[in-house]
């Protein structure tokens, strides 16, 4: 439908009632000139919008229904300028104006809502500012009470003295009682009047002090010149005394230069230093101390450090930055640094030299790792003659395996402090055994001649220190010094045992017949390994009785066409632990203690009744003397086997050898027992 239709039709529907804006111009300019202008705002106070939202209800259901009507007129046929059609155009019309004019006072109303609201909404951001400001100042208030409340006047720091001394010992001058007692403040301006006169006083008399100490410096100086000049007579006089103190064996001057540096051992050092020097002054002339190593390093890592080497050494370090940026070490070499550091040693070292019976020197050489807080050493021995070499003899005197088990289970593999493990973890050490060929072993009873004790080793009645190391030293030198001359007899043997000779000493003479036919064929050594792979070994190895830190050896003696061969296990704590043997014979036939009884009566001669083959003491010729038992019992075995009757001609082994009985019981057990000074032999 076109604007000109529209515009016709809503001039009809005005003409139709009366209404146009002309005639009401008209109507409004002749009847009320004073009346009041009409304005749909006016008209907006004076509406219920309730009605109004059902009147805007009705309008819509009335302009459905017309629409609704025309459709239906439409439908049955009627034309377009149809006076029905028009009629309820009209009124569709008058319909939508009642909407336009309806959509007008919701727009005004919501407009004047939003005004309604917005100046709601300034008045209460008005209200809030001003309770901001209130609270501000509040909180400033409340900040300036809590600064007076805690506000600390200078005078109560000042450690004044009690009242009663005050008022005892205050002229009343200052302490004006009829005042002072009755008001706190006066009381306290007395008081501090007093301590004022008090501390003139006491600097008056610092003072003096001070001038009288000036001059007992100068007295001192002047003295400590005199005793300077005194200096060179006295060296000269030390100097000159020097072949008397050689003579006489007392070297003072070294001693006390010994004194000097040992000022810069370790703790644990210095107790072993201390307690040695007693021990070998009380006990034992023959042990002899030296302290070796940088005492210029050990006297630098004593200083605590000092602001002017600060100073001095930004340079150093700032050298150190600019060589660090141009070379990145890489993780591994940063790791190896750190296990270097780790392991670091102090720079000063201790030297215990121990002299035995035959001029012989045990060096040994203790070590302090800072970090690891332990004490390690190493050995070295010295002999007045040079040995011969003896093949089966290299492990005797190896340094590394020289003082294992000096104390029963203490091989020195693994350090005794459980703290360094944790410490290994975080540079990535494996095990201390890695390094104790370069550091040292960690034995447990250096650590307890150093005064140290570990959570895991177990006190002695609570010694701890100097006394812990003192309750030690002893019983540590003996066995050192027995461990050297049980290995030196040893070597002697061995070197003997290897020409097929076997040493009887003029003391064990008696505990073998004077005629030993079987000699000793055979005596090398062997590994752990090799000693596990024989089959006649095996009930030793499943004991347990056969270490790694063992010795092994095989011993091989024959007579005619029988051949034994011993296994022999070698404890590194001889001859305290005395040598075990396994043996199998190789005669008619394969046989070993684990199938023979004899055998095993052989085994028992050698291993069970050893006290009587101990010989003097401390023991040393106990292995050779087993050995010639050894023999002996071969002896007995081969001379009283019987003969075949069958086989014609002499006996292979003539008896040599008197025997009370040849068999007996029905093991048909053999007499290997020797009767001295009888000569016979017997069963047991």
């Amino acid at each position: 439908m076109s604007s000109d239709v529209l515009k016709k039709r809503k001039a009809k529907v005005l003409r139709s009632e009366g209404s146009t804006p002309e005639m009401k111009r008209g109507r409004g300019e002749g009847d009320m000139a004073d009346a009041r202008v009409y304005s749909e705002e006016v008209e907006l106070d004076g509406r219920d919008p309730e009605q109004d939202y059902q009147q805007y209800k009705q309008t819509c259901e009335s302009l459905a229904t017309l629409m609704g009507e025309i459709q239906e007129l439409k439908a049955n046929g009627a034309k377009e300028g149809c006076v029905e059609v028009e009629q309820r155009r009209l009124q569709s019309c008058i319909h939508f104006m009642n909407l336009k004019k309806l959509n007008r006072l919701a727009h005004m109303r919501l407009k004047r809502g939003r005004d309604q609201t917005h100046e709601a909404k300034q008045k209460v951001d008005v209200l809030h500012l001003q309770l901001q400001n209130l609270l501000y100042e509040v909180m400033h208030l409340q900040k300036e009470i809590s600064k007076c409340l805690e506000f600390k006047s200078k005078h109560e720091d000042i450690d004044l003295v009690s009242e009663e001394e005050f008022y005892d010992e205050a002229p009343e001058e200052i302490s004006r009682p009829h005042l002072t007692k009755n008001d706190k403040h006066q009381l306290t301006l007395a008081r501090l009047d007093w301590e004022l006169e008090q501390r003139k006083r006491l600097a008056e008399k610092y003072k003096e002090c001070q001038s009288t100490k000036e001059k007992i410096q100068k007295s001192i100086e002047s003295k400590k010149e005199h005793l300077g000049s005194l200096q060179p007579g006295l060296d000269a006089i030390m100097q000159a005394s020097l072949p008397v103190q050689d003579y006489l064996s007392m070297p003072f001057e070294q001693t006390q230069k010994q004194t000097e540096v040992a000022r810069h051992l370790p703790p644990s050092l210095y107790v072993l230093f201390v307690q040695a020097n007693a021990y070998g002054q009380a006990c034992d002339k023959n042990l002899c101390m030296s302290i070796s190593g940088d005492v210029e390093e050990a006297k630098a890592l004593s200083k605590p450090p000092e602001d002017s080497q600060d100073d001095e050494s930004d340079s150093d370090a700032e050298e150190e930055q600019e060589k660090t940026k141009r070379r990145r070490p890489t993780t591994g070499g940063q790791l190896d640094d750190k296990r270097r550091e780790m392991l670091k040693r102090h720079p000063l070292s201790l030297c215990l030299d121990l002299k035995c019976k035959d001029n012989s020197v045990l060096h040994l050489y203790f070590y302090y790792l800072m970090n690891l807080n332990i004490l390690t050493v190493k050995t070295k021995v010295s002999t007045a003659t040079d040995l011969s070499t003896a093949i089966s003899a290299g492990e005797l005197l190896n340094a590394e395996t020289l003082l294992n088990c000096l104390y029963s289970n203490d091989q020195g593999r693994e350090t005794p402090n459980p703290a360094n493990r944790y410490q290994f973890d975080k540079v990535g050490i494996v095990t201390f055994a890695d390094y104790v060929a370069e550091l040292g072993h960690p034995y447990l009873w250096v650590q307890n001649l150093g005064g140290l004790q570990f959570p895991g080793d177990v006190p002695e009645c609570g010694r701890v220190g100097s006394s812990l190391s003192a309750s030690h030293m002893e019983t540590t030198m003996k066995l050192l010094r027995g461990r050297v001359l049980s290995r030196l007899a040893l070597h002697k043997q061995f070197t003997s045992l290897e020409h097929s000779i076997v040493p009887i000493s003029a003391e064990c003479q008696y505990l073998f017949p004077a005629k030993v036919i079987t000699q000793l064929a055979r005596w090398t050594t062997i590994t752990h390994q090799d000693y596990t792979d024989l089959t006649y070994t095996r009930h030793v190895t499943d004991a347990g009785l056969a270490k790694e830190t063992d010795l092994y050896f095989i011993a091989v003696v024959e007579r005619g066409t029988a051949s034994l061969q011993a296994a022999v296990v070698l404890s590194p704590r001889y001859p305290e632990v005395s040598p075990l043997f396994s043996l199998a014979l190789s005669w008619k036939g394969e046989r070993s203690g684990r199938t023979d009884d004899n055998l095993r009566a052989m085994e028992s001669e050698v291993n069970v009744f050893k006290n009587e083959l101990q010989g003097p003491s401390p023991g040393h010729q106990l292995l050779t003397n087993q050995i010639a038992r050894l023999c002996v019992c071969l002896d007995v075995f081969l001379e009283t086997d019987g003969q075949d009757d069958s086989v014609e001609g002499p006996r292979e082994f003539p008896r040599e050898k008197m025997c009370l009985r040849t068999v007996r019981g029905p093991n048909r057990l053999k007499p290997f027992k020797y009767n001295h000074p009888q000569g016979f032999f017997s069963h047991r």
